[in-house]
């Protein structure tokens, strides 16, 4: 549903009861989308981080592919300052 922002303010706790039962609601400011009001069941879907960064890797399509990443040991070339 989307709200109005004067009309979300005064009914705040009405967004939020909507939020909770029947999901995200959208506020308008101008006519225009400027936020939006999430359950916290919702919010913590959202920004749930189950994996470390090692499970990350390991699911990519390329883990296992046999990558070259020694570095080259050349030094440059010697210049006179």
């Amino acid at each position: 549903m989307s709200w109005q922002l004067q009309e979300a303010k005064n009914k705040f706790s009405r967004v939020v009861e909507e939020a909770r039962h029947h999901g995200p609601q959208v506020v308008t400011v101008r006519g225009r989308e400027a936020a939006v009001v999430l359950s916290i069941e919702e919010y913590n879907t959202l920004t749930r981080h189950e994996d470390s960064l090692l499970e990350f890797f390991q699911k990519s399509p390329l883990w296992g592919v046999d990558l070259d990443i020694t570095r080259d040991q050349d030094l440059g070339r010697d210049i006179e300052l």
